[in-house]
């Protein structure tokens, strides 16, 4: 068995180190006391520009937000939710909520309709009510003032509504009717809700049924 040979340069902890062994000498080679060369930063992101969006790389500013054409599509009409609920349907597992939207469109120049929607998103509902409202719409047929000819009235469900020309008045009008008479464009009437119901959709579709009166006429 070969024999082990002894480290005799090992010195003890207790014996005194001298300054040589402390602060080993630099190499011949090597300049002592200058600082290596600082290497530029990059900026933050990796692609040049400014720290704001770590993007650019000589992009330049950006251009004008292109419209989306979603918007342009519904410019046309003018829309106000009467109301929005959360209804519960009883399934076998448990209970099931959808949401219920209630939607009145109208250009202000004799065309309105109501109509109502219901999904499980409101973003979806209200697509369903908007879309409604526009298959049932209807074109009235209003003075140069933009009044009606005579005394309009209609019921539905519970509600009851009478719609009166008054010239020199404005709209003068309550709930849900005000909605439906002010997309529909029509000024110096008085409207009034003649039953006690409350329900602004019942109201609502009181107003259209008195307005499908004065309904222009299809040809």
């Amino acid at each position: 068995m070969p024999r082990v040979q002894e480290v005799l340069n090992f010195k003890h902890m207790t014996d005194p180190i001298t300054p040589e062994e402390v602060i080993p000498a630099a190499p011949a080679d090597v300049q002592v006391g200058v600082a290596a060369p600082v290497q530029p930063r990059k900026p933050f992101g990796g692609r040049g520009g400014d720290r704001r969006g770590g993007g650019g790389g000589g992009r330049g500013p950006r251009g004008p937000r292109r419209d989306r054409g979603g918007d342009a599509a519904r410019s046309e009409f003018t829309q106000k939710m009467l109301g929005i609920r959360r209804v519960a349907r009883v399934m076998a597992g448990g209970r099931r909520f959808n949401f219920s939207v209630c939607m009145v469109l109208g250009d202000k120049k004799g065309r309105v309709g109501v109509g109502l929607g219901k999904a499980a998103d409101t973003a979806m509902a209200i697509d369903k009510a908007s879309r409604h409202a526009k298959k049932n719409m209807i074109t009235i047929e209003l003075t140069k003032n933009s009044s009606i000819k005579h005394n309009i009235g209609a019921k539905y469900a519970a509600s009851v509504v009478e719609i009166r020309p008054s010239p020199g008045r404005g709209l003068v009008a309550g709930s849900a009717v005000r909605t439906v008479l002010e997309l529909a464009g029509v000024t110096d009437v008085t409207a009034k809700v003649l039953s006690r119901s409350h329900n602004s959709i019942s109201n609502a579709r009181a107003a259209i049924e008195a307005l499908k009166a004065i309904e222009k006429k299809r040809t």
